[in-house]
């Protein structure tokens, strides 16, 4: 194992992170508070640069030598999500043109996951399953798997409103993929998901407890790109991956589901900027970001993790699909309650 690239990924991700606030300062891209904001100080963006760039080193050094063609999809799926993510921290975009790259993005990682099944680890199982499979139903998943690339680069968009949340989210996601690799759940990513969890960490004290600098557009897609390609190769080696994967993003896909639907159903225009969210309604209700991040990451440590753990250990689908019931189930459940509370206290006080 390549057991170097943990460290060099956090080195990359804290130089260019310094080197970003020295950028943002000299070309004013600050986010400056308002409304929709949960700040009161104008502070750098597009501190997620350091992360990308860590994330693309790891990827062309881990996986390109092995596995040529399906890693340079992926880092150029990564580019682009990222690129569109830098454009618009300098200069907002119209919302179609950035669905439009993040589609496309999507669309090469479906390409990389299919080449994968030709060459890669996954080559003897997925493969033959995959050749059984009638042509229009093959072209079905492939839509599913552009749209889910596309909805999770959102989603991790929106959510990324507070300082720390989706970094601390990102490396518990990335450093529970290489634990589950180590206890039986091979994902045959090698020190990917550990460096990336690495970067994560490097970058957490720029951005958490206070900001120095912000992810950016370019930080939160692209740590949504790396987090459902990740996932999804994994399950091309180990198919229980689906179920861990779903697990390990309860939390940001709770909130952001229920708060879509939640607007979807009161007549909202749900697709226009907002703070509904869970972690909104907390920071508004008086919490710090510190204590909403807590809350966040204790969900993933005392019920996601062991829960993750168990799927990785059992080999049965029974588990795994019991497990992911359970951590949605009472997701949604606390998710209503915890609003409930929240806006009958922020009334109360009102």
């Amino acid at each position: 194992m390549d057991a170097w690239l943990i460290p060099l990924a956090a080195l990359i991700c804290a130089l260019v992170a310094e080197a970003a606030i020295r950028y943002a300062h000299h070309r004013q891209l600050l986010d400056q508070p308002g409304r929709r904001r949960s700040h009161a100080m104008p502070t750098p963006r597009g501190g997620g640069i350091g992360i990308v760039v860590a994330a693309t080193a790891v990827l062309a050094l881990a996986l390109r030598p092995a596995q040529p063609l399906p890693a340079a999809l992926l880092m150029l799926g990564l580019l682009l999500v990222a690129g569109i993510g830098w454009w618009d921290d300098h200069r907002p975009l119209r919302a179609l043109t950035r669905l439009a790259v993040h589609l496309a993005a999507g669309a090469l990682l479906v390409a990389a996951l299919w080449f994968w099944t030709v060459t890669g680890e996954a080559a003897s199982g997925w493969a033959a399953w995959r050749n059984d499979l009638p042509s229009q139903l093959c072209l079905a998943l492939a839509v599913v798997g552009v749209l889910a690339a596309a909805w999770s680069i959102n989603l991790h968009n929106f959510m990324d409103g507070i300082n720390g949340l989706l970094t601390a989210q990102s490396a518990f996601v990335f450093g529970l993929v290489a634990l589950l690799g180590a206890v039986g759940l091979p994902h045959g990513l090698g020190p990917v998901p550990a460096a990336l969890a690495a970067a994560c960490v490097a970058f957490l004290p720029f951005n958490f407890p206070f900001a120095r600098i912000f992810l950016g557009d370019v930080g939160s897609g692209a740590l949504g790109f790396l987090i459902v390609a990740m996932l999804a190769c994994a399950a091309l080696t180990e198919p229980r991956w689906l179920a861990a994967g779903l697990l390990l993003a309860s939390s940001f896909a709770v909130d952001a589901t229920a708060t879509l639907l939640h607007r979807i159903a009161r007549g909202r225009r749900w697709y226009s900027a907002h703070r509904e969210h869970l972690y909104q309604w907390l920071v508004r209700s008086g919490c710090s970001h510190a204590r909403v991040v807590g809350y966040y990451m204790a969900w993933n440590l005392l019920l996601v993790a062991p829960l993750a753990v168990l799927v990785a250990l059992r080999h049965d689908a029974g588990t795994a699909a019991a497990a992911v019931l359970v951590v949605y189930t009472a997701g949604f459940a606390l998710w209503w309650r915890a609003r409930r509370a929240v806006l009958a206290g922020v009334r109360h006080r009102a």
